[in-house]
């Protein structure tokens, strides 16, 4: 048998249907390794299986699926997760990518934004689901941002990955893409490119030395 070349993700969901949903839609694309029905299921599936990709409920019996992710980024598994979920509290979507998520999609939004914030993620990318990220975010456009922030933003606009930007800085991924969301948020824009394109459209000054500021 010849293996499969496709992506293989590992999905973390405790109600069946709804799993079994979401794994038919992800098969479209990519290959299904295994569902595990709680966090201490996806920790030790997500350990054994080493997936491409990682699609979890923050919502999960025995802890909750940002735990789960946070216990994986202490163990050293550096495998991007992707929250699917009905939670769209703002503090929710910060502590999820400040426990090393690169996405988070609402289930309401499932289908074709799901698969979109895959192949973002896959290719190096953060994605928060549109309608999501306008409730989160206020109406500032670009307040002023920290050092650390400008440096992390120079780094995406010039086309660095999370991991490439962390080696360069001396910080862990999982601190990187908290930057960027933290950054997405202040600008409000949802993607890692359409971060990029804002930069561009305001002509942000991002020379060493120099802030961001309304």
């Amino acid at each position: 048998m010849i293996p499969s070349s496709r992506p293989r993700v590992l999905l973390a969901d405790d109600h069946r249907m709804v799993a079994e949903g979401i794994a038919g839609l992800v098969s479209l694309r990519y290959e299904l390794l295994d569902i595990a029905t709680d966090g201490p299921g996806l920790v030790e599936r997500a350990i054994a299986k080493d997936p491409d990709l990682i699609i979890s409920d923050v919502s999960l019996p025995g802890c909750s699926g940002i735990e789960a992710v946070r216990r994986l980024g202490d163990a050293g598994c550096g495998i991007p997760v992707i929250f699917l979920t009905v939670h769209a509290e703002p503090a929710l979507v910060r502590a999820a990518f400040e426990a090393g998520a690169r996405g988070y999609v609402l289930k309401a939004e499932a289908g074709e934004e799901l698969l979109k914030a895959m192949d973002e993620v896959m290719h190096g990318r953060v994605y928060v689901t549109a309608e999501l990220w306008r409730w989160a975010s206020g109406q500032e456009k670009i307040p002023r941002l920290t050092p650390m922030q400008l440096r992390v933003l120079r780094m995406v606009a010039a086309g660095l990955r999370s991991r490439e930007i962390a080696t360069a800085l001396g910080i862990s991924i999982r601190t990187v893409d908290s930057h960027r969301y933290s950054i997405m948020q202040a600008l409000d824009v949802s993607s890692s490119v359409s971060l990029v394109r804002e930069v561009e459209r305001l002509g942000l000054l991002l020379e060493e030395g120099k802030e961001c500021v309304q």
